[in-house]
């Protein structure tokens, strides 16, 4: 029996996140348009088969008091960033997408996506990749928040080179360069939804 393609439910789920999203900067809400565009260009802009150009979920990962973050060393792009990645043709949408990535990346299996019961994204990041990351040329991220659970570990991944907690206020040496600037929104959305 031949499973039903994912792509109309994940580019549906998609629309609906972002024309719901209430974008906190006038950066944010031209991005939000941006994608909206995109994905009504292109039916398969949430799969990595389709377009070079195409959405993406990722993960910032908070401790309880939005003090730490939990960063990866990424393999292929050899700097600190969130946890994240491509939709699967198991996720029901950015926000499962996300979760999952979260959890496969950090080993945290108690992750919580916030609000809890609603989670919506915390921050849009369109960004070019360089040549190590195949046929993708440029993700569409969308970004979603969750509260690491005080009694589980983080383990590195397949896709990590490491995997560590950082201070928001003072990450690593090798850190994507505007993550600092992103953090600081996102620390505040996820200190007003615990």
């Amino acid at each position: 029996m031949r499973l039903a393609d994912p792509a109309p439910r994940q580019h549906a789920d998609a629309v609906a996140t972002l024309n719901a999203w209430r974008a906190p900067t006038s950066h944010q809400e031209a991005l939000r348009r941006d994608y909206l565009n995109h994905l009504a260009r292109h039916s398969d802009g949430t799969s990595r088969e389709g377009p070079p150009a195409h959405l993406t979920a990722s993960c910032f990962v908070l401790d309880a008091g939005a003090e730490r973050v939990l960063l990866t060393l990424h393999r292929k792009g050899g700097f600190w960033v969130q946890l994240g990645g491509h939709l699967e043709p198991g996720d029901a949408g950015l926000a499962a997408a996300a979760l999952r990535e979260g959890r496969e990346e950090s080993g945290l299996r108690g992750l919580r996506l916030l609000p809890a019961g609603r989670p919506a994204p915390v921050d849009l990041h369109r960004h070019v990749l360089s040549d190590a990351f195949g046929r993708c040329r440029e993700h569409l991220d969308v970004a979603f928040a969750a509260v690491a659970p005080e009694d589980e570990r983080p383990s590195v991944s397949a896709e990590s080179l490491e995997v560590a907690w950082w201070p928001v206020d003072a990450l690593p040496a090798g850190v994507v360069p505007d993550l600092p600037a992103r953090l600081g929104a996102v620390v505040d959305a996820v200190r007003r939804a615990v």
